[in-house]
């Protein structure tokens, strides 16, 4: 066996993130009947708050703003589109949405299946992950997926964000991991793969959405079940 240590994204990755952010963003809209407030069009709503979650995702991973920021933002920022200025509501809107989110449970085709499969074999299943500590724990929690990671390394709990190889680092040192038998499994080709690069350590592109990459990583799968022609 190569490999004895596997680190894997959850976001994007094992975590269905967009499905389940659209499941809560549309409560939320329900709940606080922002259709009263001029919102009348939800998916024009959702596709707002993905521009400036991605956005504000990218300034918080290059240290220009702080968690706190992120968290509030987004909403502020997307109401603002809507001609809506309004700092309270949007800070409402960002402590229901993080209570909310990690309750969701929707993943990929075969998440539990495969982490079952590779556990069966032997490997070691850690997470390395840029979300926030509480919330990721929660996630695995609620979805069910707690039982099967070692150690859960966050860019909280590490004081470092993929794609710099100080999360990497950490990652190592706490699990005992070596690098020469370590592998990293994600869907970001700029935040996993280039993570795992700069770590020195074998990647697998988990690449749901079908988009070419942009470097070589050394391996690539279209879906979690071909991860058994690897392992």
């Amino acid at each position: 066996m190569q490999y004895k240590h596997l680190f894997f994204d959850l976001d994007h990755t094992l975590w269905d993130f967009e499905a389940n952010s659209r499941q809560t963003l549309n409560q939320l809209y329900d709940t606080l009947d922002l259709a009263a407030r001029g919102i009348t069009d939800f998916d024009l709503f959702h596709k707002q708050y993905i521009v400036h979650n991605d956005k504000l995702w990218d300034r918080y991973r290059n240290g220009y703003i702080k968690v706190d920021e992120l968290r509030w933002k987004r909403m502020w920022l997307t109401l603002l589109d809507f001609r809506i200025g309004d700092e309270p509501l949007a800070r409402r809107m960002g402590d229901q949405f993080l209570d909310a989110l990690p309750t969701r449970k929707i993943l990929f085709p075969y998440t539990p299946e495969i982490l079952s499969y590779l556990k069966g074999k032997g490997y070691q299943l850690h997470l390395i992950t840029n979300g926030f500590q509480k919330t990721q724990h929660s996630k695995l929690q609620y979805s069910g997926l707690s039982g099967y990671f070692g150690e859960v390394i966050t860019s909280e709990g590490s004081n470092s964000l993929k794609p710099h190889k100080e999360i990497f680092e950490y990652a190592f040192r706490v699990t005992g991991a070596d690098p020469a038998t370590s592998i990293m499994l994600g869907d970001s080709i700029e935040v996993d793969i280039q993570g795992a690069i700069n770590a020195g350590i074998d990647q697998v592109y988990v690449n749901h959405l079908g988009v070419a990459p942009s470097i070589q990583p050394t391996y690539t799968v279209s879906s979690l079940k071909e991860l058994e022609e690897i392992f």
